[in-house]
């Protein structure tokens, strides 16, 4: 539920950011304070950055506020604005974190399992941990985004990715050990902090991007508000700080462009297996993706300086297990680019995660691999942007719709292996743009039924341009599972999907500087 919500509130965020232009210096009149200008123009070519306003005060205000954005882009935060808080501040707030759940989970939702004492925590540390039986959501969903309130505990006082992962593996640690009376679980103490350290840097990157601290009035309080809900406890810091109504005269944080994709339209189920185009439910559906960075840019790579993240959401009596249909992402850790002629190249290593919930399996796995981005200009405006990456999964859950289940309370197994993604997007002009996307998951039971699983997914789409930045678009989808297993019959199991939809494309604007 929170995350479904935090991906809604990223559309509205960032419009937000999309709220601004790039306006020619010939035609922004200098500001007056006091009768001085605070703006002098060296050339009429030079470019500066504002906001729009249909009031001219407004305008002019800004405009005293904002320096013309002619330096380069910050490849980094201000160290002085944003100064590493001692150790001891994060640590605390994620003691607080864990406090704010426990208090929560015994007083408000009395659940059994909230109610810890001394002897309940003698227990814990004096037991192995075992693989749990948590919900699937609750699982790789839930607990991942608890890892990012430990994760940005650091993360938002001015410590850097690495820096802020032990907070996120201290974080759920003492959660398994003292936050319940069940057993400490391998899984979450893995699944926690790594997939909560990769949402978290990806909430705090976009929340900068939403953020300007060169903003006044109604836009800094929507900015303000929207940052917040995205990353809370950077919010929380904020405040703290006295962050949330300084006034600076420049930019203070690491923003690479943001572009986000939103797809609206019929999400149809087809009944029967191996069908194509078949009977089936049509519902709603509702689709987001963020790109941030440019990949092609040389530059000194760090984490989660480029990544992508999407998510699926549909709704009607025939959604299985909610309206998340899936999310997936990956992140950069590090990287080299290269250009050979008109062929542009980034090469690095990556963090994977994907989450999905479809009508014969459910999967959820975290992964590391290495992986090629390319981009091969033909001719003007017809590009093909391929990326491949072949990485090991040390952990997944696992189900399928038509397995059986003598696990009693679980009814997936935990398993890990290997995995590949293939994505191609061939881009004829502005009007046309058609792609391939294919994953493919080896993965081996190690707890709960023997076997093994063997997952593919494949999703052709094309798209037509109808106005300046909205599309109508196709996409299909194919699900292929085959489980061999121990003890029980192999399975095989086909089915499609397809969606129509209209898209729209929201583009960051380019600013002037190293994006050029």
């Amino acid at each position: 539920m929170i995350l479904r919500y935090t991906f809604i509130i990223l559309i509205f965020s960032v419009t937000i950011v999309q709220a601004k232009e790039i306006i020619p210096a010939a035609a922004v009149p200098p500001a007056l304070v006091n009768g001085q200008k605070t703006l002098e123009l060296s050339s009429k070519n030079e470019v500066c950055y504002f906001f729009r306003s249909a009031d001219k005060k407004k305008f002019n205000r800004l405009n005293a506020l904002h320096q013309p954005l002619t330096e380069p882009q910050l490849d980094e935060d201000d160290t002085v604005y944003n100064k590493r808080a001692p150790v001891w501040k994060p640590a605390a707030q994620v003691i607080a974190v864990n406090a704010l759940f426990m208090g929560f989970n015994r007083y408000v939702a009395k659940a059994d399992y909230s109610y810890v004492n001394s002897e309940t925590w003698e227990k814990n540390l004096k037991s192995e941990p075992e693989w749990d039986s948590d919900h699937f959501g609750i699982n790789f969903i839930g607990h991942p985004y608890q890892g990012t309130l430990y994760f940005n505990a650091a993360r938002s006082q001015g410590y850097s990715y690495w820096q802020s992962l032990p907070f996120a593996i201290a974080g759920s640690l003492t959660w398994e050990y003292f936050g319940e009376n069940t057993l400490p679980s391998y899984n979450d103490m893995i699944y926690t902090p790594l997939n909560g350290a990769a949402l978290g840097e990806i909430f705090y990157r976009i929340s900068s991007s939403i953020l300007d601290d060169r903003t006044r009035g109604r836009e800094r309080a929507m900015r303000e508000i929207a940052a917040g809900l995205i990353n809370p406890v950077r919010g929380f810091n904020r405040l703290l700080q006295g962050k949330t109504f300084q006034v600076t005269d420049k930019d203070v944080y690491e923003k690479e462009p943001l572009n986000l994709t939103v797809f609206a339209g019929i999400h149809r189920l087809n009944e029967q297996q191996n069908e194509v185009f078949g009977k089936g439910g049509n519902n709603a559906m509702l689709s987001l993706q963020l790109d941030y960075g440019k990949p092609f840019e040389v530059a000194r790579r760090k984490p989660f300086d480029f990544f992508r993240l999407r998510t699926e959401f549909s709704t009607g009596a025939d959604t299985v297990g909610g309206m998340i249909n899936n999310v997936t992402g990956y992140g950069i850790l590090l990287g080299r680019n290269m250009q050979i002629g008109k062929l542009a190249l980034l090469t690095g290593a990556f963090q994977y995660y994907d989450f999905w919930n479809t009508r014969n399996f459910e999967l959820g796995a975290l992964g590391f691999g290495g992986g090629v981005f390319s981009k091969i200009e033909f001719r003007k405006s017809i590009n093909l942007y391929t990326n491949v990456h072949l990485g090991v999964v040390p952990l997944a859950g696992n189900s399928t719709r038509f397995g059986p289940d003598t696990n009693g309370f679980r009814d997936y197994t935990f398993t890990n292996g290997v995995q590949s993604k293939v994505e191609s997007t061939l881009t004829l002009g502005k009007h046309v743009s058609t792609s391939f996307v294919y994953y493919h998951f080896w993965l081996h039971t190690f707890e709960g039924l023997k076997g093994s699983n063997s997952i593919g997914i494949v999703r052709p789409r094309v798209t037509v341009r109808l106005l300046k930045n909205i599309s109508l678009g196709y996409e299909h989808f194919g699900y292929t599972t085959n489980r061999w297993l121990k003890d029980y019959p192999n399975q095989r199991s086909v089915i499609t999907e397809q969606k129509l939809f209209l898209q729209l494309f929201l583009e960051a604007p380019q600013r002037s500087g190293r994006y050029n």
